[in-house]
């Protein structure tokens, strides 16, 4: 079986200081697999590590694209530029005529701790909002997830009280007229 090709609209590679965002791909699923093997990552969304062939399986329907037309789905896995190591996924469901993104990231416990998902996600978050149109961006985070919290709050999205399957709703929401040229995320929260 052939593996599908990215969309156009998800090739592009974004770069920060230490990170290459790069389109996920099937290929990925194995070093991924290790990235994402320590049972503690899953304590505050639930589940257990994947094997590589159940990573292969999910990213194929992923690079796949959503089946439902007014969804698009952005997946990158976060490559570090110094060494290339792959440390974690930054992700983003498209809905709403293109307006409303849903975001989450992840970074593997090594290399936790060192300010890579507040850099991942802050550069995420603009690109999406630059990228034609999202002009609300949310992630749901556990209450007791405090790292991640403090992403999002790095970020610019603030608590808005709803819950979700016992997660919390974060929400950014830029004025008409404000993209990814505008934006900015806080930097003075610690390194997550």
């Amino acid at each position: 079986m052939t593996d599908p090709a990215p969309r156009p609209e998800h090739a592009e590679h974004i770069r920060t200081a230490s990170l290459e965002l790069s389109p996920l791909a099937v290929e990925h699923a194995e070093e991924m697999a290790g990235v994402l093997a320590d049972p503690a990552l899953y304590r505050f969304t639930g589940g257990e590590p994947s094997t590589p062939e159940e990573l292969r399986a999910r990213y194929r329907r992923l690079v796949a694209g959503s089946p439902d037309p007014a969804v698009v789905w952005h997946n990158r896995v976060l490559r570090l530029r110094d060494g290339g190591r792959l440390v974690g996924t930054v992700q983003a469901t498209v809905t709403g005529s293109r307006t409303v993104a849903e975001v989450a990231w992840v970074v593997g416990t090594p290399w936790q701790g060192r300010g890579l998902a507040t850099e991942a996600a802050r550069e995420w978050i603009a690109w999406l909002t630059g990228r034609g149109g999202v002009r609300t961006v949310i992630a749901h985070i556990h209450p007791d997830h405090r790292a991640s919290a403090a992403v999002a709050a790095a970020c610019g999205l603030a608590p808005t009280g709803e819950l979700q399957d016992g997660e919390v709703r974060w929400r950014l929401t830029l004025p008409a007229g404000q993209g990814s040229t505008t934006y900015h995320c806080r930097t003075d929260f610690p390194r997550t």
